[in-house]
């Protein structure tokens, strides 16, 4: 071989592992400079909370400061689209959730493709939901929830938040899997569906456990199932649906997703950020204290959770024949 031709190959190999090389040179200086987490949600709203935690979290272990943005609207859609469209350079994050994965197949006019153009990085926290009634009524179990519908389909009423809410969705889940006829009474938000079921207007109430828990212990409302896989630990005594109804599960979730295309050594800079701030234990127990579970692993699990979550809700949608308000 002349050393033309060996000079060549040379200068060849070395250009094919520059853009390895230039990823990972990238990912070592990872953040030079302040992190916007965008959020759809308003401040105060619990996936503000939770973003502010754990972008403080984050600014901890990796030494810039990543800055909550608001931008509500739309369902946490136009969130969502802005993150999807910034440079996938890891300075544009989105507090992802369960909304996301609904919207895919809720809306038929977005301008972009969640799963196709959103990366997963990391899962934050779940947050179950409980299945209410009001203690007026005298079904005490789910079961007798389950029998009672069937004896008088079109007869219960559920209150819940808005159509495609994870609250909401969670509710035709429910009917899906156990093929009875509740009604889901959708409202604006979730305290109107309290005072309503309160009022003895509607039969109960499907919400968060944190949002529920006063009501379900001065006796207002009675906690018949959790959605999660697992029993809430502000609500260690009530059943989960899924030990009546086989393969149910329904959360809202949180977690931390980037613009498709950002390099794999940032996102699991990134995701290895997230897990030791969830590790740590005062981020585990405010967690907890607002009713959630922590959501370690590695981004490909929580992109492979995403995809399952939009598949799932997807069917729901189809079967309810959803339309977004």
């Amino acid at each position: 071989m002349n050393l033309g031709r060996r000079r060549f190959l040379q200068l060849a190999a070395g250009a094919s592992l520059s853009p390895a090389r230039a990823s990972r040179a990238r990912a070592d200086t990872y953040p030079s400079r302040p992190v916007r987490l965008i959020v759809g949600s308003t401040p105060g709203a619990a996936p503000d909370v939770v973003a502010r935690l754990i972008a403080q979290a984050l600014s901890e272990r990796l030494g810039q400061a990543f800055v909550v943005e608001n931008r509500a609207g739309a369902s946490g859609n136009l969130a969502a689209e802005i993150v999807a469209r910034a440079a996938p350079d890891g300075y544009t994050l989105l507090l992802s959730s369960a909304s996301d994965a609904i919207n895919a197949s809720l809306y038929s006019d977005l301008k972009f493709n969640f799963i196709r153009d959103i990366a997963a990085v990391g899962g934050v926290v779940s947050f179950p939901m409980v299945i209410t009634v009001r203690s007026a009524l005298a079904t005490k179990t789910l079961p007798e929830l389950i029998a009672d519908a069937k004896a008088r389909p079109g007869k219960i009423n559920i209150g819940t938040p808005p159509i495609g809410s994870p609250q909401h969705v969670a509710g035709e889940l429910f009917k899906m899997l156990t093929d009875t006829e509740i009604v889901m009474v959708a409202y604006r938000g979730g305290p109107a569906a309290i005072t309503d079921a309160l009022g003895g207007q509607i039969d109960g109430v499907i919400g968060t456990v944190l949002l529920l828990i006063d009501f379900i212990r001065n006796g207002n409302l009675r906690a018949l199932a959790v959605t999660g896989s697992t029993p809430s630990e502000l609500l260690p005594d009530v059943p989960t649906v899924a030990s009546v109804v086989p393969n149910f599960e329904a959360s809202q979730w949180t977690g931390v997703a980037a613009p498709a295309n950002t390099p794999a050594p940032i996102v699991e800079r990134l995701n290895q950020a997230i897990n030791a701030g969830l590790a740590d234990p005062q981020v585990k127990q405010r967690l907890v204290e607002l009713g959630g579970t922590p959501l370690p692993g590695s981004a490909q699990a929580f992109g492979a959770f995403i995809a399952a979550e939009t598949a799932k809700w997807g069917k729901v949608v189809k079967f309810a024949n959803l339309k977004p308000e």
